[in-house]
């Protein structure tokens, strides 16, 4: 048994706007599964499959504009690629972001929501990933999050040190799922990561066996739904889809 990371999770004031402004930046379409909720996909794609991690738009409350412990890392392929895509970023209206990180080769951004993400110089690793370079996790134990992801799904480990750990799914096509240590800290999450269990597998029977890996239970007032919100061994939540997502 195992899961599959199938997409992140993105909270949002006004999920239409903020789920054209992720595809276009990603060159991806769009499409809905109901009111409040936008799916950002590439075009003519079989969800799930894992040549992409997709992404879930979702219209909340008053989501409030925080740092967070998720964010994603676009590839590119070359330094005028890099600059253009900054630049057409910037055109759909991301700004630039300052969180400390001084003088390195990557761009950091906020989409128009405030969520940071990054833009990667050119990266070989990176090469065959699609637009989505990783989705990355701060933690403060990346050895103990790459044990905990690499058990719940079937992701594959390529590499670990006490800073940085990097896991792909087996199929060896898609973005990588990465941990990076960070200082301990208790932020509000406006993303998440979604898996799926594979077909033929039980959703109660996969979230049993998450839970015996050291995922807690997480209500936040969620009620009757197809999925089951748990949180990692961080407490970073992450849910387990069912049928229809």
């Amino acid at each position: 048994m195992a899961t599959r990371l199938v997409q992140i999770n993105i909270k949002a004031r006004d999920d239409s706007a903020l789920g054209r402004f992720w595809a276009e930046a990603l060159g991806w379409g769009v499409s809905s599964e109901g009111p409040g909720v936008t799916n950002v996909e590439p075009v003519g794609f079989s969800w799930p499959d894992p040549a992409a991690v997709c992404v879930d738009v979702v219209t909340v409350p008053d989501p409030e504009t925080v740092k967070y412990r998720v964010h994603v890392d676009l590839a590119t392929t070359s330094a005028t690629h890099q600059a253009e895509l900054v630049a057409r970023l910037e055109d759909l209206g991301a700004t630039r972001a300052d969180i400390g990180q001084g003088d390195v080769p990557w761009t950091v951004l906020a989409d128009p929501e405030g969520n940071m993400f990054c833009v990667l110089e050119p990266r070989e690793i990176y090469r065959d990933t699609g637009p989505i370079a990783a989705v990355v996790v701060d933690c403060v134990d990346p050895r103990a999050m790459a044990r905990f992801w690499g058990e719940a799904t079937d992701w594959i480990l390529h590499e670990v040190t006490d800073d940085h750990a990097r896991l792909r799914s087996a199929a060896g096509v898609g973005p990588y799922l990465e941990f990076l240590r960070t200082p301990a800290e208790t932020v509000w999450t406006r993303v998440h990561l979604d898996v799926l269990p594979y077909a033929g597998d039980d959703q109660a029977a996969e979230v049993a066996r998450l839970r015996e890996l050291g995922a807690t239970d997480r209500d936040l007032g969620q009620g009757d739904v197809p999925w089951t919100l748990l949180a990692d061994p961080e407490g970073n939540e992450f849910c387990v889809l069912g049928p229809g997502r």
